[in-house]
């Protein structure tokens, strides 16, 4: 069940949180929603599981393109804590939650326990992103659920072997069907913001990833991304050689994270992060 909390400009942010144990924030990618972690979350026994949907996401307020920005959405993240009394937590983040999560690191590393991070790194090629680019903020030409369904093999580059239920679960993630056709799930104006980002200058996150030093990291890649490099990948893992990292077949960006291989990592990286006093937690592994 969704609840909501004001953010520091009295934004209305929706969020999740269910379980008990570890704390374990999930943030998910550009134009996504909590509902991109119902696939892991039923993995998770004894972890208290915290989805924030980012402003302009989900059920969370629109609040237009120039609030839609990593600095701000870190602090919204640094806010559903506070709300929740909650010093510290363990992040997991999908694309941009990923780098979210670094930014917490980077700038309040005190409320971060560890960090996994779903095929997203310090560099992303712009080559991906550009593609990313190509639907954000478009409107669906086909009038349902069911023909989007069906074109979403097509739509998803790298992902292969995928049974035709999970693409079905992933379309009602990904848009919503009204009495009037198939609408999306966010603000229209993300493609702005989108435009905005895309236009400034680069800038070296590098400083971003080497905040998390000594943070329990774990790394999951899709072997098939075209966002997340495999040379950038061997250079996160050559500066922290500690890092659990999993390349996962048949898959783009980004994997679905109840991958058998994605399971098995992200138990190890929980058992880091806190769960080693106590008995590590069994990862219920279901077929896909």
């Amino acid at each position: 069940m969704m609840k909501s909390f004001l953010a520091e400009d009295g934004a209305r942010l929706a969020y999740c949180d269910a379980g008990e144990g570890l704390p374990l924030l999930a943030l998910a990618g550009f134009t996504r929603c909590s509902r991109d972690f119902d696939y892991l979350a039923r993995h998770l026994p004894d972890v208290r599981l915290i989805r924030l949907d980012s402003r302009g996401r989900g059920e969370s307020q629109w609040t237009g393109a120039g609030t839609y920005n990593l600095m701000q959405e870190t602090r919204d993240a640094i806010a559903l804590l506070d709300h929740l009394g909650v010093a510290r937590a363990a992040i997991i983040g999908s694309s941009r939650g990923g780098l979210v999560g670094m930014m917490m690191a980077f700038t309040a590393r005190e409320r971060v326990i560890g960090l996994c991070l779903n095929d997203v790194g310090p560099v992303m090629a712009r080559e991906g992103l550009m593609r990313i680019g190509t639907y954000i903020g478009v409107e669906p030409a086909v009038p349902t659920l069911e023909e989007i369904a069906d074109r979403m093999p097509a739509a998803m580059p790298g992902f292969e072997n995928v049974p035709e239920l999970r693409w079905e679960q992933e379309t009602i993630r990904r848009y919503v069907q009204t009495s009037h056709g198939v609408t999306l799930p966010y603000d229209p104006e993300l493609r702005t913001a989108y435009e905005m980002a895309m236009a400034a200058p680069a800038g070296d996150a590098w400083p971003l990833f080497e905040a998390c030093a000594g943070l329990p990291l774990m790394l999951a890649r899709g072997v098939n991304s075209d966002v997340l490099s495999l040379a950038v990948a061997d250079a996160m893992l050559a500066r922290r050689p500690d890092m659990i990292r999993v390349d996962v077949p048949d898959r783009g960006h980004t994997p679905f994270l109840d991958e058998p291989e994605v399971l098995e990592a992200i138990g190890q990286w929980l058992e880091r992060c806190g769960h080693g006093e106590q008995e590590r937690p069994h990862l219920m592994v279901a077929s896909l």
